[in-house]
């Protein structure tokens, strides 16, 4: 029993139908063994006997036409009576033959053969002591010399040849009875056969379907409950298998997978744990910038009011009064102030991006393009196509155009009028939006250093500002789910390409807002638009 458990699942099943293979092999044969058997018993019935009794019949017949022959010839004295006494004789001669013939087919009946013995013995006798002695007589001395012998009346001669030849049917018979007796036992044997044949195959086929049920259907439910009480959250649950070798492999695959399963679990609620803490801590941090933003936003800007306001009072009271390196002084410190001013208020509006939110909603950007270009005037030349309608912040969105179209009217060349395009395109799921002036330009290799916070490309004395005005358009068009690059192949000015999720529309298209393309005359200054929740300053941040 122990080997036999280390089988495996198709070693046993392979084992089984052997068996049973075996069994209707050895059936089958003996199965065959009866059919010849059968055969040659219907082979006796139909090619041996029935052709030996209906030679028997007509045996009897030759005879009866032989007497008569000789009967006839007898009392006419005619030689053309004999003709039946001829023809029962060589009808006789070929019946004993066929009969002796058949009878030597297959197995050889001695009773036959000692009835034909005894057949032509008597019809010998007959002949030779009756029917020779008349038939002679007659032909010599005419029919008075023939009926003047005793053995013209010899008809016990006869009789006995007639009764051989029923013995000879007899024994036929006695042969065919046989035969038939033998053919419907071995009927009775294939049809005990067949049932033999046919419970066994019963039997062999309910203990395979045991088998299958106790090596597979209930170990596999058994592994099956005990997956669904793992997959119910029992990670610590072991799961064993039984049965089969093939399904106690299978048990411990899954019970390893379980236990990487449970492992890892357990590293991603480590993580997650450290993940809450990291938040917490990343809200704690937050609350600290938010109270940074507010003592920035009123504190710090207090003192420096002060300061700048002191400084312009000097500068006005005092001016020319003092000598030339004072006034020097006071307008350096005006400066200063000023600009950190403005430095302040450039940071709060990069901290307050997608902090302090009014919620997404649908916003045409041909309506943010015209607020943009209405904060303009003078002489340069913003043109716009038809731009699509999109998710996100109208506050910050105008903030975003009003920094790139402001950079681009700052960063002019001295001798060409500024002129800033403004395109969209559908590109999948996306509208790509280029910006596009004729200005000076941005070198390829400070493509991605101009979106990094107080990054500056050119002096402070040659273009004004903070340094912090692409920084705001890369965080905006990123709080919006876009991106944003510098395009610096272009042959003159630069190019900024954004790409901003399409607003999905019931028919699966992005409805935008056709605008007729438009140019306006502005001027290069630039103004802060901000909406509730929202505070930028659109207007000199530089990349330089």
């Amino acid at each position: 029993m122990p080997r036999f458990r280390s089988w495996t699942l198709r070693s046993r099943v392979m084992a089984i139908c052997a068996a049973l293979s075996l069994l209707l092999v050895a059936l089958s044969v003996v199965a065959a063994v009866i059919a010849a058997d059968s055969n040659e018993r219907i082979d006796v019935l139909t090619n041996k006997t029935g052709p030996m009794r209906t030679a028997g019949q007509s045996l009897d017949a030759a005879f009866v036409d032989q007497e008569t022959g000789m009967r006839g010839y007898l009392l006419s004295g005619k030689v053309d009576n004999l003709s039946p006494y001829e023809r029962g004789r060589a009808a006789e001669a070929d019946l004993l033959d066929q009969i002796d013939r058949l009878n030597r087919t297959g197995r050889v009946d001695t009773a036959v053969t000692a009835a034909l013995a005894q057949v032509r013995a008597r019809a010998e006798t007959w002949r030779t002591e009756v029917a020779e002695p008349v038939i002679a007589a007659v032909r010599t001395g005419g029919t008075a010399a023939g009926q003047a012998l005793p053995a013209a009346d010899g008809t016990a001669q006869f009789d006995a040849v007639r009764a051989a030849v029923g013995d000879l049917q007899d024994s036929i018979s006695v042969v065919r009875d046989a035969a038939v007796s033998a053919a419907k036992n071995t009927g009775g044997a294939l049809v005990a056969l067949e049932i033999t044949a046919a419970a066994a195959v019963l039997v062999f086929a309910i203990a395979v379907m045991l088998l299958l049920d106790r090596l597979i259907s209930r170990p596999v439910l058994a592994l099956a409950r005990q997956i669904r009480a793992v997959a119910a959250g029992d990670y610590d649950r072991a799961i064993t298998g039984r049965g089969a070798p093939e399904l106690a492999g299978l048990a411990d695959d899954v019970d390893a997978m379980r236990r990487k399963i449970a492992a890892e679990l357990r590293e991603v609620q480590q993580a997650r744990a450290e993940l809450d803490a990291k938040a917490a801590e990343l809200t704690r941090s937050n609350r600290d910038l938010e109270q940074f933003a507010y003592v920035a936003s009123h504190d710090l800007q207090e003192p420096l009011r002060k300061v700048a306001s002191f400084c312009q009072l000097l500068q006005r009271r005092y001016q020319g009064q003092l000598d030339a390196r004072a006034d020097q002084y006071i307008a350096f410190a005006v400066d200063g102030a000023d600009r950190m001013q403005r430095l302040i208020n450039d940071l709060l509006a990069f901290s307050r991006i997608g902090r302090l939110t009014t919620g997404f909603k649908q916003v045409d950007l041909n309506h943010v393009l015209g607020v943009v270009r209405a904060q303009h005037s003078g002489d340069a030349s913003i043109v716009t196509a038809d731009l699509p309608t999109v998710e996100g912040e109208e506050p910050l969105l105008t903030t975003l155009f009003a920094n790139l179209i402001g950079n681009s009217l700052k960063f002019r060349r001295p001798d060409v009028p500024p002129e800033v395009v403004v395109g969209a395109v559908r590109s999948g799921d996306t509208w790509q939006i280029t910006v596009r002036d004729n200005g000076i330009g941005i070198e390829p290799e400070f493509a991605d250093k101009v979106f990094v916070i107080f990054q500056r490309l050119h002096p402070r004395e040659a273009y004004e500002g903070t340094g912090i005005g692409l920084a705001i358009v890369k965080k905006i068009v990123e709080y919006h789910g876009g991106t944003i690059e510098l395009d610096a192949s272009v042959p003159v000015g630069a190019l900024f390409i954004i790409t901003l999720p399409a607003v999905a529309s019931p028919s699966g298209a992005s409805p935008a807002v056709a605008g007729s393309g438009s140019s306006a005359v502005a001027g290069p200054g630039s103004s802060a638009v901000a909406g509730p929740g929202s505070s930028a300053v659109a207007g000199p941040g530089s990349p330089a």
